[in-house]
């Protein structure tokens, strides 16, 4: 099976682009930080984060409704670090994602098989993960570090 996924970005001044995700999606500006955009909307390295701390939490929360448990508010909050390379152009080295859950890890049945396998789920950190590093923090609602 072959699923494809399109975005269309139109230029509209400098750095400044209109990203299209089809009829049934709102449009997005981007743009880049000073000094070469005006930051109008997210730079592109704040998208890879949006969809890898979007696709991590959405796994989560499919791991644990595998086992009609509820999460409660799930926050998620992504950390890139950039460094340059070999030759001296700026790369993302790593990501960090750390998810917190809305509810303490004793009221979640079977936490410690959905921690093992939520991963698994995420088609983008999975395909990110193949050049980028990717770290997984997950945390509770009382603040106890469940995974990473």
């Amino acid at each position: 099976m072959s699923d494809q996924a399109t975005v269309t970005l139109t230029r509209q001044s400098g750095y400044q682009f209109l990203v299209d995700f089809g009829p049934a999606i709102a449009q997005l500006a981007v743009d880049e930080p000073p000094p070469l955009g005006g930051a109008a909307g997210p730079a592109p390295d704040h998208l890879l984060l949006a969809a890898v701390a979007n696709c991590l939490s959405a796994s989560l929360v499919f791991a644990l409704q595998k086992y009609k448990q509820d999460p409660g508010p799930l926050k998620a909050t992504a950390t890139a670090t950039t460094g340059r390379n070999a030759a001296n152009r700026l790369r993302i080295t790593d990501i960090t994602v750390q998810l917190e859950l809305g509810r303490p890890a004793a009221e979640l049945e079977h936490l410690d098989r959905v921690l093992a396998q939520f991963e698994e789920f995420c088609t983008v950190s999975m395909s990110v993960r193949q050049g980028i590093a990717i770290n997984v923090q997950v945390q509770d609602g009382t603040g106890t570090r469940l995974k990473g």
